[in-house]
């Protein structure tokens, strides 16, 4: 069995570029959302003209498509990420535009009948109705409020939940941009953590979980998750997931 320590320099080791979670294989588990939104969002992919991914990471979820359609075109605004993403999407013909999740999206009006974000930062929800076309979709699985309050609770002491991802407050965003919500569902998902080295990994690669998280400012409570791991066999906590599909009215005939 490894030590504290070991695990520690193990962990403050990893490269924590992208969003490949490959690593954690052996590590941790976390359940899946029953949806599939990969698979949902592939046969939308295939079936739309002109398609936008916000925030796509490394570009992973979105490589996976079975079919491309015609313009497909990703934003990302992590210069890391997004040469990874420039990376993989090549071989479907895909285009990343370095923007931040804050700043106004470059693209014109209407310029894009399906948008998808997996796990965006934040939503501006007027861009996404102003950028797609009359009859477009947004489709977009997202993190919902209180995901993973047993380890962030458990690092930085009990914090509130607030309401700036709870799936309603996204549907009355979604229907105050214009656009009509025809699906929205949700899910509590266990996860388990099996050492400390993959929960410092986590930390450092998903950085809005505990903020300004390093290793030494938290080494006291990394030793204390070591010691119940050690105890217990693993870490739990839960993810909250959403899934949500909005569309932006067609045009009345005339």
């Amino acid at each position: 069995m490894a030590t504290f320590e070991e695990l520690v320099a193990e962990g403050s080791a990893v490269p924590v570029d992208g969003w490949d979670f490959s690593w954690f294989a052996g590590r941790a588990t976390e359940e899946r959302p029953s949806w599939g939104y990969a698979r949902l969002m592939g046969e939308r992919m295939a079936a739309a003209r002109r398609a936008l991914d916000l925030q796509t990471g490394g570009g992973e979820v979105l490589a996976s498509i079975p079919t491309a359609p015609e313009v497909l075109v990703a934003t990302e605004g992590w210069p890391a990420n997004a040469a990874l993403a420039r990376e993989r999407l090549a071989p479907l013909g895909g285009k990343v535009v370095e923007v931040g999740e804050d700043e106004p999206l470059p693209f014109p009006d209407g310029a894009f009948d399906l948008v998808v974000s997996r796990h965006p930062v934040a939503v501006n929800w007027a861009e996404v109705a102003r950028i797609l076309e009359p009859g477009g979709t947004y489709f977009s699985q997202q993190v919902g409020a209180g995901s993973l309050s047993e380890l962030i609770d458990f690092m930085l002491g009990p914090q509130e939940v607030g309401r700036a991802r709870d799936p309603e407050l996204a549907r009355e965003s979604a229907t105050a941009a214009g656009l009509d919500v025809v699906d929205l569902r949700s899910e509590a998902l266990r996860i388990e953590f099996f050492d400390v080295a993959a929960v410092i990994v986590f930390l450092r690669k998903v950085i809005w979980t505990v903020p300004k998280f390093t290793v030494d400012a938290f080494r006291d409570r990394l030793r204390a998750l070591y010691d119940q791991v050690e105890r217990d066999g693993a870490f739990v906590t839960h993810s909250q997931r959403f899934l949500i599909e909005a569309r932006k009215p067609a045009r009345a005939a005339t």
